[in-house]
């Protein structure tokens, strides 16, 4: 196996994460250790801190101190996700942490471009519905896969919602999305069972923005 591109510290036992996940992202180049690990493997590379730490909610009084700045940390917590009072937590994924969630969330963090499906800033205004209410939201970031949504309402991770948003030139796009995890102090929703019509319109959407942004 090649080097890890990145170390990320876990503080969670190993049933908080979903069965393969730390050994997928291991293969991507996202090698998961302890703290214990983490100081041989230190010396041996030359890393001087984790690119990340991944924490159990119960146990951020726990968190090694690896300097100034802290490395960012997401936090493996229940439906609630977290709030944004300790300034060293970026995110939050439900446990036990999926294989997509816990990747999807690192690039964000970590990647100055990141990978998977190509995906770009904007600022779309979306219309939320969940159990017959409704209210606004916007999408500050979309791929064909999903987005990151700003909520004008608290949702708890793994919660399941409508989203309408429009795209311009394109109309109104509905979708089924799930809550996958938190950016604080936005979410990251996963589109759910997408048309390829639906898929087809954000596609040529996308490809236009990053068209513009070359131009």
């Amino acid at each position: 196996m090649d080097p890890p591109r990145r170390i990320l510290v876990s503080l969670a036992a190993p049933e908080a994460f979903a069965s393969v996940s730390r050994t997928i992202l291991a293969r991507m180049g996202y090698a998961i250790v302890t703290p214990e690990e983490f100081e041989p493997l230190a010396k041996a590379s030359g890393w001087t801190r984790p690119d990340m730490l991944i924490v159990d909610e119960r146990q951020l009084a726990e968190v090694p101190d690896y300097g100034d700045p802290a490395p960012p940390i997401v936090v493996l917590s229940g439906r609630r996700g977290v709030t944004d009072a300790d300034p060293r937590v970026v995110g939050a994924v439900r446990r036990p942490a999926g294989l997509h969630d816990l990747y999807r969330l690192a690039q964000q963090v970590l990647e100055d471009t990141p990978r998977a499906t190509p995906r770009v800033a904007t600022d779309l205004p979306a219309v939320c519905l969940r159990d017959g209410r409704k209210w606004k939201g916007a999408l500050l970031s979309i791929s064909e896969n999903g987005g990151l949504l700003r909520s004008d309402e608290p949702l708890d991770l793994g919660s399941s919602l409508e989203l309408q948003f429009h795209l311009p030139e394109r109309g109104t796009i509905a979708v089924s999305a799930e809550v996958g995890y938190q950016l604080l102090p936005h979410l990251g929703v996963v589109f759910n069972g997408t048309s390829p019509d639906v898929r087809t319109s954000i596609s040529n959407y996308i490809n236009a923005s990053l068209g513009e942004k070359e131009g």
